[in-house]
């Protein structure tokens, strides 16, 4: 059989039946939909987390206190949270350990700030001047703390614009004006530009304080919340991890690495670590939309066997006539694959269309790609072929006579 009477033949038997065609075909649609709709939610979140990850600094190897333990573990019984860092360890880390860019020691905690009579409670971050660089922030307004008013325990900070909006009202100026954080007043010199976040990741919802200010006014201790440290290089950052964790071991007098009392977290750790966990968050969403796929598949192999079995003696006229078993199974799985192409390149539209609403109106980050398309698409043309061999090989096995003899 030529092509062209293929598919002459196919095309008057997909449109007979215009409202059985169509019904069959929009469960691949749906199906198609679902997955490319689903993957894209699934892509954007991943996308979007590693995004917040990198924006927190490039290079990035941060030392906590606590006892070591593994991305996505539980804190082991023993020292666990305990404050185990101090200013020294961090001038340690700044002075015998290569591959360093910049090194930024941190003290924070969660205090209310008050502020002509508003108030909020808020992370304060007391630390160098560095920590402005390591972590890629920008200024919206005024300055950022130098390294003379660290040294002399200036009593300024610079804030978020999430902290100056709900002190001194949207879009205001607050530079020269003061807060009161713990019965200290400090001077604002700066706000910083927006990055985003919401609830206690928030990084726009913060205050930044001189470390020495931060240590005697606040905290009132001289122990490190966390050691920021930025390589020179993403090359590095494996090395550089092990040398400052030798560093430590050495200087807290620790003999078995299993047992310290702090945690050197390496970014590209966590990168990975959030990217495999979004990623299987990606194909739990393509399996339970791959569901409607199977169903719509079913629904071809449905329309395909009452297709056969109306069509019974026009095959056996045909088998009659000389017609071969080759080319009977040919037209009943091209009619098969036809459906489901049809339905794949609507699917698609419908998957394009899902993904923009939800990230339009959702206001939940997507991400279209043309591996998920071409995944959709492909899956939809298998199960084509798949679900329309049987009927295609029940219509090609009827036995003539038998067909022509069918009422």
């Amino acid at each position: 059989m030529k092509f062209k009477d293929l598919l002459e033949e196919t095309y008057a038997a997909v449109t007979v039946n215009k409202v059985r065609s169509g019904l069959t075909i929009l469960g691949i649609v749906i199906g198609v939909g679902s997955v490319i709709g689903m993957i894209s939610i699934g892509q954007g979140a991943q996308a979007s987390v590693e995004s917040s990850i990198q924006s927190i600094g490039a290079n990035l190897i941060t030392v906590q206190p606590g006892q070591q333990r593994s991305i996505g573990t539980t804190v082991r019984s023993g020292l666990g949270s305990a404050s185990t860092l101090t200013v020294a360890d961090s001038d340690a880390i700044t002075s015998q350990v290569s591959n360093i860019k910049t090194v930024a020691p941190e003290s924070d905690g969660r205090y209310q700030v008050t502020a002509k009579g508003a108030n909020t409670n808020t992370q304060i971050i007391g630390t160098t001047e560095n920590y402005f660089t390591i972590r890629n922030l920008e200024l919206e307004q005024g300055a950022f703390f130098s390294a003379e008013q660290v040294k002399n325990i200036s009593k300024v900070a610079v804030i978020g614009p999430t902290t100056r909006d709900d002190l001194f009202g949207a879009g205001a100026n607050p530079i020269g004006q003061t807060i009161k954080i713990k019965s200290t007043q400090f001077t604002i010199v700066g706000v910083t530009k927006s990055k985003g976040g919401s609830g206690f990741g928030n990084q726009d919802d913060r205050v930044f304080v001189p470390l020495k200010a931060a240590q005697r006014f606040l905290s009132g201790g001289e122990t490190l919340s966390s050691i920021n440290v930025q390589a020179n290089s993403a090359l590095v950052m494996t090395q550089l991890q092990q040398d400052i964790t030798s560093l430590l071991l050495e200087r807290h007098k620790i003999s078995d690495p299993t047992a310290a009392d702090f945690t050197v977290i390496n970014q590209a750790d966590l990168v990975n670590a959030a990217s495999s966990v979004t990623g299987v968050f990606t194909y739990l969403l393509a399996a339970i939309a791959s569901i409607s796929l199977l169903v719509g598949g079913i629904g071809i192999m449905n329309m395909m066997l009452t297709t056969v079995t109306e069509r019974t003696r026009e095959i056996g006229l045909r088998k009659a006539i000389g017609g071969k078993r080759a080319d009977i199974s040919a037209q009943f799985l091209f009619e098969s694959l036809m459906l489901t192409l049809i339905g794949g390149i609507a699917g698609v539209a419908l998957g394009w269309i899902i993904s923009f609403a939800v990230s339009k109106f959702a206001n939940i980050t997507t991400q279209l790609s043309l591996q998920s398309i071409l995944l959709a698409f492909g899956v939809s043309a298998a199960i084509g072929l798949i679900f329309g061999y049987y009927p295609a090989r029940r219509a090609a096995r009827l036995n003539p006579i038998e067909a022509l003899r069918y009422e």
